[in-house]
């Protein structure tokens, strides 16, 4: 059943506004930051790898963004372009400020930690004025990252973009992607998440990041309570995710639908989330069921937790299918399915 309908007639599959950050990624493998000399910079954050991920699967993919006017930006700007992303609506910060930096430490397979620098950060001066009501108009699926709400004018255009979404049926995915830097407090936190979510129609996070969002409506909701309010509302997908347990797509008509991760042997414990958001994005825009959405997903984050970085290692739809296909010889058929 397709829970959420698309336009086909538009010119883009989807478009993100957020994020765009630059990650160095340890070479020195299971080191402190202290201990680490040697990195590996890549093209960073989550709205931007999921852009990534979408356009390796085929996908035409836009972004609405700030960058910054130095080489980072050009490193970004020229990335984008040589993956097929269009970067008519990505501006230049004008007031100096420069792309957020994200150093990761990698203990072990298990335990990794990221440190952000997010003060005077070029993609939160994205402004109501950048958003094109057109370009919307035009897309099948709007991404709206949760991490582009910390801050004006960010937040603004943000909610600028979600009202010209409402406006011309475009669909909203709204990607709770809370990251502590930059929110001034809890507060704003629940009332900006809970202002993008309720006029979204598909919602993603984590089991902590519902919690966020719903600490000023009622705390300590059950998964199938905190589905069940965000269902009465616009949205007629509800994913929560729960780390290593797997995750689980509640749906309009009161189904659930649940997967687990794929076994893998894993080289650090962050960046599956976006390889799970751009596979699983995917597959709805070709309209495939929910079970197999998620396990083209759930390959998908399987195969990035076992990769050094995040955008430069998407896979293609032939890599995630040639990796179901393995895990399955070896573990079985269900090895992913519950």
């Amino acid at each position: 059943m397709k829970y959420v309908e698309f336009d086909k007639g538009r010119a883009f599959d989807v478009v993100p506004i957020g994020r765009i950050a630059i990650d160095f990624n340890p070479i020195d493998y299971f080191k402190t930051l202290v201990q680490s000399d040697s990195f590996k910079k890549y093209l960073g954050g989550s709205p931007a790898n999921i852009a990534v991920g979408l356009a390796r699967l085929g996908k035409k993919v836009g972004f609405i963004g700030a960058v910054s006017n130095d080489r980072f930006g050009d490193y970004v700007m020229e990335f984008f372009q040589n993956e097929g992303i269009d970067t008519d609506k990505i501006v230049r910060a004008k007031g100096g400020e420069k792309l957020g930096l994200t150093f990761t430490e990698i203990l072990s397979p298990e335990e990794s930690s990221i440190l952000m620098y997010r003060d005077g950060i070029a993609d939160l001066t994205i402004a109501p004025e950048n958003v094109d009501e057109a370009y919307i108009k035009d897309t099948k699926l709007l991404l709206i990252s949760g991490t582009a709400l910390a801050k004006s004018p960010s937040r603004e255009a943000c909610l600028t973009a979600l009202q010209y979404a409402r406006n011309h049926n475009t669909k909203v995915l709204f990607d709770i992607d809370y990251r502590p830097y930059s929110w001034a407090s809890q507060y704003e936190v629940a009332l900006y998440y809970s202002l993008v979510a309720e006029k979204s129609d598909i919602i993603m996070g984590s089991r902590s990041e519902y919690d966020l969002m719903e600490q000023l409506i009622e705390k300590g909701r059950t998964d199938t309570q905190t589905a069940e309010y965000w269902l009465s509302k616009q949205a007629k997908i509800v994913i929560i995710k729960h780390g290593k347990q797997g995750s689980t797509a509640y749906t309009a008509d009161g189904n659930n639908y649940s997967i687990k991760p794929f076994p893998v042997t894993a080289l650090k414990s962050f960046g599956g989330g976006d390889g799970y958001g751009s596979a699983f994005i995917y597959a709805l825009l070709e309209g495939a069921d929910i079970t197999d959405a998620l396990e083209l997903g759930s390959a998908s984050a399987s195969m990035l937790v076992a990769a050094h970085g995040c955008s430069l290692f998407m896979p293609t739809l032939a890599e995630i299918k040639a990796f179901i296909k393995q895990s399955k010889e070896k573990y079985g058929e269900m090895v992913a399915r519950r």
